[in-house]
């Protein structure tokens, strides 16, 4: 019997926003899974709206980590709204925190958001990658292996 994904069959989970440039620009190391503070129009705005974080990046500032410049739609029925392109608080651990930090710091890595959702407990998460610029040249390389994947799988789909 198949062992279903539990992503996939947990009505809870849902994706809310997708960098999906991230993997094409960086070269992405390792990733880790963040809690992210939130007000109550905030987390309304994105059980029913959109948000956006192709634009943002994460940074270690004062021994805390940050989301910048992130968007969350306002939310319309709300007495007290919230800024759309706030800073906010990311919630990690200290042994993690001090990772990301060495790895921004001194081997010139960037802490690149790839994915917020709502996890299996309706929790908002974001998925930040731990990653390294991609040259001109190493995106065409890239590029070109993936082109060659799909050709290789449509002759082999064709010459069977």
């Amino acid at each position: 019997m198949a062992k279903k994904n539990a992503k996939n069959s947990d009505p809870n989970y849902k994706v809310i926003a997708e960098n999906r440039r991230a993997r094409f620009d960086y070269a992405i190391e390792e990733d880790v899974e963040c809690g992210i503070i939130l007000t109550g129009s905030e987390v309304k705005s994105l059980r029913e709206n959109s948000a956006n974080i192709a634009e943002s990046y994460a940074a270690v500032e004062d021994g805390e980590l940050w989301l910048v410049n992130s968007y969350i739609a306002p939310y319309d029925r709300a007495m007290f709204s919230h800024q759309e392109r706030a800073r906010r608080k990311l919630l990690v651990s200290r042994k993690e925190l001090a990772h990301m930090w060495t790895a921004t710091q001194r081997k010139g890595m960037t802490l690149v958001p790839l994915v917020m959702y709502f996890n299996h407990k309706g929790l908002v998460k974001i998925k930040i990658g731990i990653a390294k610029g991609k040259k001109a040249h190493d995106k065409r390389a890239t590029e070109a292996k993936r082109d060659w994947g799909r050709q290789k799988q449509r002759l082999l789909r064709h010459g069977e």
